[in-house]
C-alpha cells in the first residue's frame, strides 16, 4: 500500500508541524505502509526563525527544508500522480496555509498551489482516501469546493476557522483532539492534531487514529 505524505517545509510556523509529520510517518510504519514524501519545488512564502518567533530576511525551498523531515527521500510533488497512490495525508503547519494555500493571508478566499490543487483533485474525484490534519482541511475545502463539491471536516474547536470551513461550502464538525471526523461519503479523515492539541501525547493519539481510518478506506 502506497500513501503520499505531503510536506509543506520544516517547522510549524513557516512549514509543516514537524511533530504530525513525524507521527504521520510512525503510523505508517507501524502500519507497514509504504510512504511517498513529497512537496512542491517552490520558494516558501517567508522564513521564521522558530527560537525568536521573528520573521528572518532569507529565503528557504519547500522541497528542500521538507527533505530536513524526509531525510532526503523525498519527491518533487509534480513527479507523482494520484494512479500512483492508494492514499494521501496532509500533516499540518503553516506550510500548509502560506506554502500549499495562502489561506493565511486570504482566508476563504485563498488560492492553491497548482501542484497541490492537481493532486488532490486528483485523489479526490478517484474517491482514494485523503487524511488532512490540523490546519490541512481548509486547503480541502477550498479545492473541493472549486470541483463544486462539499465534506465534512474538522478542525476542532477554533471557531472562525471553523466558520472559514462552512464558507468554502463544506460542513465542520466539532471534535476533541483525540478523536476524528470521517466523511465515509467521500473518503476523507481529519484531525485537529495541534489546532487544539495540548502536548504531543494528544496530537499523537488522534494522528494515529486518522491513519487508521484512513488506511481502513483503502479499497
Amino acid at each position: 500500500m502506497k500513501v503520499g505524505v505531503l510536506l509543506s517545509g520544516c517547522g510549524f510556523n513557516d512549514g509543516s508541524e514537524i511533530h504530525e509529520s513525524v507521527l504521520t510517518m510512525l503510523a505508517l510504519d507501524r502500519s507497514n505502509a509504504e510512504m511517498v514524501l513529497m512537496a512542491p519545488n517552490i520558494d516558501q512564502m517567508h522564513v521564521v526563525n522558530h527560537y525568536t518567533g521573528q520573521e528572518m530576511d532569507e529565503f528557504r525551498n519547500v522541497l528542500v527544508e521538507s527533505a530536513r523531515i524526509a531525510r532526503g527521500n523525498i519527491k518533487d510533488m509534480a513527479e507523482v500522480n494520484a494512479p500512483d497512490l492508494d492514499a494521501m495525508i496532509i500533516p499540518g503547519g503553516f506550510g500548509v496555509a502560506k506554502n500549499l494555500s495562502d489561506y493565511a493571508m486570504s482566508g476563504p478566499e485563498c488560492s492553491v498551489n497548482p501542484d497541490a490543487y492537481r493532486l488532490v483533485s486528483e485523489m479526490f474525484l478517484l474517491k482514494k482516501p485523503i487524511g488532512a490534519i490540523c490546519i490541512a482541511p481548509t486547503m480541502i475545502a477550498k479545492i473541493i469546493n472549486e470541483l463544486q463539491e462539499s465534506a465534512t471536516l474538522t478542525i476542532g474547536e477554533d471557531q472562525a476557522t471553523a466558520d472559514d470551513i462552512n464558507t468554502m461550502g463544506s460542513t465542520h464538525e466539532k471534535c476533541s483532539v483525540t478523536d476524528v471526523v470521517v466523511d465515509k461519503k467521500n473518503n476523507i479523515v481529519t484531525t485537529p492534531a495541534y489546532m487544539d492539541a495540548k502536548n504531543i501525547s494528544e496530537a499523537a493519539e488522534g494522528i494515529e487514529k486518522l491513519v487508521s481510518a484512513t488506511l481502513s478506506l483503502v479499497l
